[in-house]
């Protein structure tokens, strides 16, 4: 009898929590502070810090950086406002940075 595989997702690298599905990748193409990123519509299993005014490559942003709620490794950060009308579609979207999960059931 086969294994039952459930949906393809990401986990956090540190403590294999589950933090995102691979459906709700929105982009691979994002840059993080520690290199390549991807940009999630959801993410889950985390705890979302205080929210502070960031100047990233695309402009000036408010974001929150966003923890595992396990083990508290920063994964990325939460886009919480963008200032200008370019980069709107980033507001509510998650940056987890390629360094810091890992893919389950591929």
């Amino acid at each position: 009898m086969a294994d039952l595989v459930g949906p393809r997702l990401y986990s956090c690298c540190n403590c294999r929590n589950h933090v995102a599905l691979h459906d709700d990748v929105i982009s691979k193409a994002f840059q993080g502070r520690n290199g390549r990123a991807f940009l999630f519509s959801h993410a889950m299993n985390i705890t979302v810090g205080p929210k502070e005014d960031r100047q990233l490559m695309t402009g000036l942003h408010t974001v929150a950086d966003v923890y595992c709620c396990d083990c508290c490794v920063v994964l990325g950060w939460k886009y919480e406002r963008a200032y200008e009308e370019t980069q709107k579609y980033k507001e509510g979207k998650f940056i987890l940075e390629k360094s810091k999960i890992v893919k389950e059931n591929w």
